[in-house]
């Protein structure tokens, strides 16, 4: 279980720097609710995670979801805000698998398609890694 505040560089933003979240609700339904500490209600910041369980025996998956919601005033027209949003889901066939490896593997290379290049090992925060360049621009 995540702790209730989150401000040991577990999130950065595309700077590198770290941006600190608390807990605002945590719920069997509607899962769990962070929200940045620096953002205003005008402009909130917040990170959404939630699991949900179907299927029986050897067919049964779990479903994790990790969501970014972040907001700013637009650019173009300052008078309306606007947001951005960011998933991570996981599919874990939980009931044919005696460890988490698969998932794992699936999750990693997700992780550095989006965050490196090419064979390079670092991980690169301003989302100037080729997948992230692929999500962001439209382009393929």
């Amino acid at each position: 279980m995540l702790p209730n505040l989150l401000n040991t560089n577990e999130i950065k933003d595309a700077a590198g720097a770290e941006v600190e979240f608390t807990r605002r609700s945590s719920s069997t339904v509607d899962g769990t609710e962070f929200y940045a500490v620096t953002a205003g209600p005008a402009t909130p910041n917040t990170l959404k995670i939630k699991h949900a369980e179907s299927g029986t025996g050897t067919s049964k998956i779990r479903r994790s979801v990790t969501r970014f919601d972040v907001s700013s005033a637009g650019q173009v027209d300052s008078s309306k805000t606007m947001a951005a949003s960011a998933y991570l889901v996981l599919i874990s066939p939980i009931g044919n698998m005696t460890d988490t490896t698969l998932s794992k593997k699936a999750l990693a290379e997700l992780m550095s398609f989006t965050a490196t290049t090419g064979a390079a090992t670092t991980v690169l925060f301003d989302c100037s890694g080729s997948g992230a360049g692929v999500l962001i621009n439209g382009t393929d």
